[in-house]
């Protein structure tokens, strides 16, 4: 439990059962407050409300107060998030939602203290409900062109041409959106990443802070987190593949120096930095300062817990930035990253989501879906870009464990489940988030075309089959799944190189424009094809080339 829970007057609980155990004897409901190391609202909670001596007192007194850190529990922040961060959630002594909310102030806590005390007085469980996630299959529909079609439309239809970037009130950086936006609206994708440097980027430190409030990219809230910022260093190496412009390769190549020195623990990449101590959780004092005072104040605090998903997430975007740049600080990063995930972190195909070390009182999940598919992910792409052939068997493995143990027995839907069936509270319900299902399609669609092994492409049809009749109702935020269907609906470009990974001819297959391919290193390198390369387009594979020039010239003949 972080410092700013401890210094409350809330008599906090871990997650667990024992904690609903208790509930159910004490029949009381259970109060959940999701907070996070870097929420400096979840900070300002803590210092106002929860440390309120009258509100303490009702809290401790009529419920069972659990507090849950949402990195650290992926699974209870999917099916508890009450919008945004803190959530403050009532639920029954076995999980089931009463009702809930995100930041309130102490006001505000009196008075839905005082309502969900009343509630659970006169109705008890049967004020009780399930989320429809929980309940409701997926919508399974038909793999098709169309679902590329109808989310590319949104593009258009979301983008904000004053702003830049997608929506109409606050904003996200959106980094896979701007990816799929490459692609099919490449303006509007250099115009958002132009937006995000300038409004989301920090000048000083480096790294991009998380998202602003605003339409116009004002009120930004300064927390800095792995994920995002790994996100971002691929999305912006992918808008230098195409252009060519050091606009785009500048902040990549130094969030990468960022990552690589102010989230590095000296094994692999810390979740996040906080967003600074202030008065005000909207201002951070630390990133209002000017640079010279910068120099003489401590910077925020890091959370330097190695997750899973996090750290491959940062070695795909090293990764990828290698391969465009030669930049051999980020893949000797990428590389030990991975290393550190693969020898610390995953056994027998199972990953765990982060080391606990010898906290007694925190024990860290395993078998997550969203570990299971960023690993894959920077698996497969390091065997691309590097060539060493025990990434892909190491991709086999992880892939192999989910398709084995996260789709649902006599589930016919084909999507992944989120992590283990079992648990406390909501735990045992199984819940198919679209946007994990997207990633760990999309990486078994690049397992499928590196082994030649169909089951793998055939389980990536299925996880985005279970969603695509609702696909006319998706927004630009779940783009990543209109890639994957748009990369099973029309094979990617493929690119076999009959030659070591890092030879000329290798770079430049990594270096074609279009980053949805897949680049095979080692193909036919032990015969008399060495030194040469093929480019596969719809399963038709061309003539031999043997130089950068000549590679070049093919693709563009047969992709005009």
């Amino acid at each position: 439990m972080n410092e700013s829970a401890e210094e409350t007057k809330i008599e906090w609980r871990e997650w667990g059962e024992d904690a609903f155990e208790e509930a159910r004897n004490a029949d009381k409901p259970v109060l959940l407050s999701l907070s996070a190391t870097w929420c400096a609202w979840c900070h300002e909670m803590d210092r106002e409300a929860y440390s309120n001596p009258m509100v303490a007192a009702n809290v401790n007194d009529s419920f069972v107060p659990v507090r849950v850190d949402i990195d650290r529990q992926p699974r209870v922040r999917e099916r508890y998030n009450a919008g945004g961060f803190p959530s403050t959630v009532f639920c029954t002594p076995d999980g089931d939602l009463l009702t809930g909310a995100t930041y309130l102030g102490i006001d505000g806590m009196r008075k839905v203290v005082q309502r969900v005390r009343d509630l659970w007085t006169h109705k008890g469980e049967d004020a009780a409900r399930i989320p429809r996630s929980l309940r409701e299959d997926p919508p399974v529909g038909d793999l098709s062109p169309d679902i590329e079609r109808l989310v590319a439309g949104q593009l258009d239809e979301k983008f904000d041409d004053q702003f830049g970037g997608w929506g109409d009130s606050e904003k996200f950086p959106l980094p896979r959106t701007a990816e799929f936006a490459l692609k099919r609206e490449r303006e509007q994708a250099l115009a958002s990443l132009s937006a995000v440097r300038k409004h989301l980027y920090d000048d000083y430190d480096g790294g991009f802070f998380r998202f602003a409030e605003g339409r116009d990219w004002s009120e930004v809230h300064h927390e800095k987190l792995a994920s995002t910022n790994a996100a971002l260093v691929r999305a912006f190496a992918n808008a230098y593949l195409y252009t060519g412009d050091e606009e785009y390769r500048d902040p990549a190549e130094r969030t990468v120096e960022y990552l690589t020195a102010t989230l590095w623990n000296g094994e692999a990449f810390g979740g996040s930095q906080a967003p600074g101590a202030s008065d005000d959780p909207n201002v951070s004092e630390y990133y209002a300062l000017g640079p010279t005072d910068r120099e003489t104040t401590d910077a925020p605090a890091v959370d330097r817990t190695a997750f899973a998903d996090a750290n491959a997430m940062v070695a795909d975007a090293l990764l990828t930035y290698h391969a465009y740049t030669d930049d051999e600080r980020a893949r000797t990063y990428a590389e030990r990253a991975l290393d550190y995930v693969l020898s610390e972190l995953v056994e027998g195909g199972e990953v765990t989501h982060f080391d606990a070390g010898n906290e007694a009182d925190e024990r860290s999940e395993s078998g997550l879906l969203a570990d299971h598919a960023h690993l894959l992910g920077a698996l497969t792409t390091a065997r691309q870009v590097t060539g060493d052939e025990a990434y892909l068997d190491a991709a086999r493995e992880v892939a192999d464990y989910a398709l084995d143990r996260l789709r649902a027995e006599g589930d016919d839907s084909g999507a992944f489940v989120d992590g283990p069936r079992e648990g406390p509270g909501l735990l045992d319900r199984p819940l198919r988030p679209l946007d994990h299902n997207a990633e760990i399609a999309d990486a078994l669609t690049d397992l499928a075309l590196l082994t030649g092994e169909d089951r793998y492409r055939e389980a990536a049809e299925g996880a985005v089959a279970a969603f695509a009749d609702a696909a006319d109702r998706f927004g630009v935020q779940v783009a990543a799944y209109a890639t994957a269907a748009a990369r099973l609906c029309r094979d990617p470009l493929v690119v076999e190189v009959a030659d070591d990974a890092g030879s000329d001819l290798h770079r430049a297959a990594l270096r074609v424009a279009d980053h949805e391919k897949v680049v095979i290193p080692g193909v036919g390198a032990e015969s008399d094809e060495q030194g040469t390369a093929y480019v596969v387009v719809d399963g038709e594979r061309s003539e031999a080339v043997t130089t950068p020039e000549e590679l070049s010239e093919r693709v563009a003949e047969l992709t005009e």
